[in-house]
């Protein structure tokens, strides 16, 4: 194999020195099997080295193969790594993909597939082909159009008696039927010679590797529709699918897959309901008779109990396909499989597979919706009870795709026929249908984003709202079925009551107690959630739905129609139905929803009707009422404007269609419903003009309207009367003739105040009607309350409190003299009863003689309506106004105003006091609330004299309750950032910062003044280093806040009456009982705490934010005070650290005069103070008093100014030694500083920063 080799040796002379002698074959020619197998596999070696060697090789084992083999058997990692080897040789064809190197191999292939002496051996053919066609994709369509005769191979294979030949023959065909090319060219050779022997393969297969292989090559065969067709019609014979007897001979397929269903093999599973779902697909109808005959439901459903989430969904699918196909409900196999269903789903609820989950519910919706109703689903009532209770689960479920095919589950669910198992389940219905509504209720539409935006991010933000009206449609189908469910209850004695109810016990199991259940959550959820959303978007079909529910509830509680009529009526449905007609139905469009929106006004005007007081002759009104409505109401479709239009319209004289008058009346009935319970959708100026023109239309027309309609005339020109022009005479003269046509005027008269007023108004009418009008005011009038407080009135002094209707009639009697010669006609002309009240309201007026002055004396000021607020409402209520954070915001914006400090009056201290208990109401999650609340106090600690001052902090120390919140509040900064939990919000973190601002600035205030403390706060010392120590990314104004507060305790040596310091022992302090003497002198500070705390504070003044740095440098001159104090050795440790000096230089950036700045200035101020030569040189400083000097002082900022002075002072002071030219530079300078008075505070001293209220002299300080 090398130069020296002789031709045909297979020893290499350069690698046999290392090789055990008993890999040497002394054949001719001699064969070192190593050589062979580390030849080939030398990355270094020639291919044409490789390739002489392989000759060689495959000659030898021509010759000598039984030696050769049992080298090789005698180490089987060797043996491994050969083969390997030559699979990579192999794998070379594979990449290089040539057709020339395709046909070299599969020539070479048939030529060993004829050399074989038995199928046996053509075993590894068969599985280098199929390997092969695995890689080239190509190579199955090579194989069937230009090596056709390997088919006769293959049917051979497929007919030899060993599965192993089998398995990997149905692997390759496997392959060649997944080509569409191939699969085509092979049609006919299936259809004549392949699918009877397949078939018959399939169902005597033994082995898994048979039946695996089996499974994928039906797969193929599946995805043909040709296939499938000559599968299924192997022994299959037309017959109609409800004939029970189908099949003459049974199909082989669904027999064998059936067996296959009935192992133990999940994954043989999986694959025969793939398979029977694949036929189906092709035609659920055509082919589900078959498997539906040959039993296969049961065995699907009794798959369904399993755990594998893929057998589970192959076996969902199935089973949805054969809902399609009537008989699979006519042979009751759906009432053996629905308690597998529904145990299935409660299994799968519990995973975490949404499509599953939406599979499930998608294959118990079509059982619910195609059961037959003859044909009862649940047989007992426990079933019944768990279908219930899974449906529940998953309309919790927190993915609203499944939240969606669940809510279609319920809709389906609710019929008579499902649920008549007695009792029914009203109770459970009542979870089912509240969860359903509340989940919907849960869902926040996204927010209405004013600035243009993205094409992608309104396409996103459309999608969801679709999502959502499609959930709620389903959810409001649902209802509208649980509606429908409870009357047709009604007709049914069994369903109304429990029968297993004990007598004399209550139960709400009932249908009234359902049906009163609808009534409530329609008004507190349905009505709510559907009508946001519509005024997010408008859908015809949820509306035609919704629309349709109400009107099926004005039935379901016959005895509370008028109440629930009213309140549809105040709450705008008319005025909401009548929109939705002119903007949907015009013409002939959306019939459905015009139907529906036509149905509910008929039904509530005739409800609103039906119930009035004394309605003489009702019955004749409703029916005439009843045609005019449903004649009318489908076609008025007509806006705002087009109905005042509609209105003032005169009929053609010439004209028999009495249309447009109908249409007027309908519309007027319309108006007078809403009217009557406020709802005034439409101006009253525009209506009272345009029923002015209805009048004159009627009397230039002649025409007479019904009492009932004239009624809703008199009435709604009584309440617009004020906002239009007094009327003139033709349509006075109008409705004079139409009352004096009316047989009575109780027909149409209505009791309110201002339609007497309207009466009394003109004297055309009152002269005519006026007498018969007080008459009928009289009679309905109750005059019991009025005779109560004028009794009550005679012991007091003072005139009483008279009802509106009376005080009007008062109003008139005292405008009108002709008024009380009718009251005085009354009295001898009416009854007693009446006479009485006549004479009452005379003595009533007398005593009224002067004129009633109403004055609006209220100002609306802050400390009124937060004193109101605090009264009227407890705790929880206050947490949730949403206008309580709005004023409390209001109001500290307004303070934030005052610029300069001042005294604090009494209402300041009233408000301070108001909102310090209210902050003492809220929990640490009341954001809202407690974050302007916080900023309130703060300013009043700051912005205030040392007199008000000192008062401020006594009223805040006072109040227990608002010190135990702040400690609550504090400790949430150890619980973030949780890498469990959420992060805070934006929000969240300004309240923390508030809450660290004010408790410093408390700390620091009670020690100036020695308040009393009442309640103490207490903190773990560690944990608030730590928070400055291992900052996580904190924000900065949440760091200012907690070096403000430590800066407190350090100033007071951790001494504070309101502070109690919790001091946790440390993992060095356990190892170590005994302190050292240094941590002894930093007590409750450990050496390592402080250490620590100063490099985060150099790390934090690197950062160069203003704010930030100036609470840094005041902090470290604080803790530099502290340690002197304690410990001299340690602050002088500390203060002559190396990197000091690398600090400082980092700050200096290289800037001109950068050193002028304050926390610069203050920073070398203590280095300097506390002897640190080796961070601050003479040289260093001589250069700094040159640039000072050079500078013009007379500009700087007083900080800058105040600082450099404190420099200079402390360098004159002695700290460090100075040269006479020195010492005469920093007197200069300090005389060219400006002189320095008493600091007042900025007008920008007090700023607002994320929400957060900052004193900047509190932080600087």
């Amino acid at each position: 194999m090398e130069a020296g080799a002789g031709p045909g040796l297979l020893v290499c002379e350069r690698l046999h020195a290392r090789h055990d002698p008993r890999w040497l074959l002394l054949l001719p020619p001699p064969l070192c099997l190593a050589c062979v197998i580390e030849t080939l596999g030398d990355g270094g070696a020639s291919l044409v080295r490789k390739t002489h060697v392989l000759s060689c090789f495959r000659d030898v084992l021509a010759w000598h193969a039984v030696p050769v083999i049992q080298l090789l058997a005698q180490d089987e990692r060797v043996c491994v790594h050969f083969i390997g080897t030559l699979f990579v040789l192999v794998r070379l064809v594979v990449e290089l993909k040539l057709e020339q190197y395709v046909h070299c191999v599969l020539d070479e292939s048939q030529k060993e597939l004829c050399k074989a002496a038995t199928m046996r051996g053509s075993l590894p053919m068969f599985n280098l082909l199929g390997k092969l066609a695995d890689v080239i994709p190509g190579l199955a369509d090579i194989l069937v159009i230009e090596h056709g005769n390997l088919m006769e191979h293959l049917l051979a294979g497929l007919m030899y008696p060993n599965e192993g030949v089998k398995a990997a023959v149905c692997y390759l065909y496997g392959k060649l039927y997944s080509s569409p090319t191939s699969s085509e060219r092979l049609s006919v050779h299936f259809t004549e010679r392949l699918c009877d022997l397949f078939l018959a393969t399939l169902g005597n297969a033994q082995t898994k590797e048979l039946q695996v292989n089996c499974m994928g090559l039906l797969k193929e065969l599946l995805n043909s529709d040709h296939f499938v067709s000559v599968i299924m019609s192997n022994s299959r014979k037309e017959a109609d699918s409800e004939n029970t007897e189908l099949l003459e001979g049974e199909n082989p397929l669904p027999l064998v897959l059936k067996k296959l269903l009935l192992s133990r093999d999940e994954m043989l599973q999986v694959a025969s309901v793939q398979c029977m779902t694949a036929v189906l697909v092709h035609s659920p109808i055509k082919y589900a008779p078959a498997f539906i005959h040959a039993d296969i439901p049961e065995f699907l459903f009794e798959c369904l109990f399993c755990t594998n989430e893929i057998l589970l969904w192959s076996v969902y699918c199935c089973l949805l396909l054969l809902t399609e196909e009537r008989l699979f409900f006519s042979k009751c196999h759906t009432v053996y499989g629905i308690e597998s269903v529904v145990r299935s789903l409660k299994g799968i609820l519990q995973l975490n597979n949404v499509e599953l989950h939406k599979q499930g519910l998608l294959l118990f919706t079509e059982i619910l919706k195609r059961q037959p109703v003859e044909i009862k689903l649940f047989t007992n009532l426990a079933m019944c009870k768990d279908a219930i209770g899974v449906l529940v689960e998953a309309v919790k479920c927190p993915v609203l795709e499944v939240a969606v095919e669940a809510v279609k589950a319920v809709s389906a669910i609710l019929r008579k026929d499902h649920l008549s198992c007695p009792p029914v389940q009203y109770v459970e219905l009542q979870k089912l249908i509240q969860t359903m509504l509340k989940r919907c209720a849960d869902l926040s539409l996204p927010p209405i984003n004013r600035r243009p935006a993205s094409h992608l991010g309104h396409s996103i933000q459309n999608k969801v709202v679709l999502r959502q009206g499609q959930f709620l449609l389903s959810t409001v189908e649902g209802f509208r079925n649980a509606c429908r469910l409870a009357v047709e209850c009604q007709s049914d004695p069994v369903a109304q009551e429990n029968a297993f109810t004990a007598p004399g016990s209550e139960s709400e199991n009932t249908l009234s107690s359902f049906s009163e259940f609808l009534l409530r959550i329609c008004d507190s959820l349905c009505i709510p959630i559907v009508l946001k959303h519509s005024e997010r978007i408008s859908s015809p079909a949820l509306m035609e739905v919704f629309i349709s529910t109400l009107s099926t509830l004005f039935t379901v509680v016959p005895s509370m129609q008028e109440k629930f009529s009213r309140k549809l009526a105040s709450s705008s449905f008319i005025r909401l139905a009548l929109e939705l007609k002119a903007k949907f139905c015009t013409g002939q469009s959306n019939p459905a929803l015009n139907q529906a929106c036509s149905s509910f006004l008929y039904s509530m005007c005739l409800s609103l009707h039906s119930a009035a007081e004394k309605m003489e002759d009702s019955s004749q009104q409703e029916q005439e009422m009843s045609e005019l409505l449903q004649r009318s109401l489908p076609q008025l479709n007509c806006s705002v404007p087009e109905s005042l239009t509609l209105l003032s319209e005169t009929p053609d004289p010439f004209c028999l269609d009495e249309a447009l008058r109908s249409h007027q009346y309908c519309l007027l009935l319309l108006l007078y419903c809403a009217y009557a319970l406020e709802d005034r959708f439409v101006p009253e100026a525009e209506l009272f003009s345009a029923i002015r023109n209805f009048l004159l239309s009627v009397q230039d027309q002649g025409d007479c309207p019904p009492p009932y309609v004239f009624r809703a005339v008199l009435y709604l020109l009584a309440v617009c009367q004020d906002k239009g022009e007094a009327l003139d005479s033709s349509p006075l003269c109008a409705i004079r003739r139409v009352l004096e046509n009316t047989s009575d005027l109780s027909l149409v008269y209505i009791h309110h105040p201002l339609l007497l007023k309207f009466f009394l108004r003109y004297s055309e009418l009152m002269g005519r009607f006026g007498r018969r009008i007080l008459q009928l005011w009289f009679s309905w009038e109750d005059y019991s309350q009025i005779e109560t407080e004028d009794a009550v009135s005679g012991l007091s002094s003072g005139l009483p409190d008279y009802p509106n209707s009376f005080t009007t009639l008062l109003h008139i009697l005292k405008g009108n003299s002709s008024v009380v010669l009718i009251l005085l006609d009354l009295v001898c002309l009416s009854t007693t009863e009446v006479a009485h009240k006549v004479l009452m309201t005379l003595s009533m007026f007398l005593k009224r003689n002067e004129d009633v002055v109403v004055c609006d004396l209220l100002r609306s000021q802050f400390l009124q309506i937060l004193q109101q607020l605090l009264v009227e409402s407890s705790s929880t209520t206050l947490r949730a106004s949403k206008n309580l954070p709005l004023l409390l915001r209001l109001l500290f914006l307004v303070q934030l105003r005052n610029e300069a400090e001042r005294e604090l009056d009494s209402t300041d201290f009233k408000l301070l006091h108001h909102v310090s208990n209210l902050c003492g109401k809220c929990r640490p999650g009341d954001v809202e609330l407690l974050q302007p609340s916080l900023n309130f106090l703060y300013w009043s600690l700051h912005q205030t004299t040392t007199c008000s001052q000192q008062r401020v902090v006594a009223v805040l120390l006072s109040s227990v309750p608002l010190l135990e919140l702040l400690q609550k509040v504090l400790e949430l900064t150890w619980m973030w950032p949780c890498r469990s939990g959420p992060a805070l919000s934006s929000s969240e973190e300004a309240l923390l910062c508030s809450a660290w601002l004010l408790t410093a600035s408390l700390l620091v205030h009670q020690h100036r003044y020695n308040s009393e403390v009442h309640q103490t706060i207490s903190l773990d010392v560690e944990k608030v280093l730590n928070a400055v120590i291992f900052r996580r990314k904190k924000p900065a104004l949440l760091l200012v806040s907690i070096l403000q507060f430590l800066r407190a305790i350090l100033r007071q040596n951790f001494s504070s009456s309101l502070l109690v310091l919790v001091v946790q022992p440390t993992a060095q302090s356990r190892m170590e009982p005994s302190l050292s003497e240094n941590d002894a002198s930093l007590y409750p500070l450990a050496t390592w705490q402080v250490l620590s705390l100063v490099v985060s504070l150099q790390n934090l003044l690197v950062q160069k934010d203003l704010l930030l740095s100036q609470t840094v440098v005041t902090c470290l001159e604080v803790l530099m005070e502290y340690l002197h104090r304690r410990n001299q050795g340690i602050a002088l440790h500390v203060v002559s650290q190396p990197w000091n000096r690398f600090l400082l230089f980092t700050l200096l950036d290289g800037g001109e005069n950068s050193f002028l700045c304050p926390e610069i200035l203050r920073l070398m101020t203590l280095f300097v103070r506390y002897r640190s030569s080796d961070i601050i040189s003479q040289s260093e400083i001589s250069q700094i008093l040159q640039e000072a000097a050079k500078a013009k002082l007379a500009e700087l900022p007083g900080a800058t100014s105040h600082a450099l002075r404190l420099f200079l002072l402390q360098l004159q002071s002695g700290s460090c030694e100075m040269e006479p030219a020195q010492e005469g530079t920093i007197q200069t300078l300090l005389e060219s500083l400006p002189a320095r008075t008493r600091t007042h505070l900025s007008p920008q001293d007090m700023v607002c920063l994320g929400g957060v209220a900052v004193s900047l002299s509190h932080i600087a300080d």
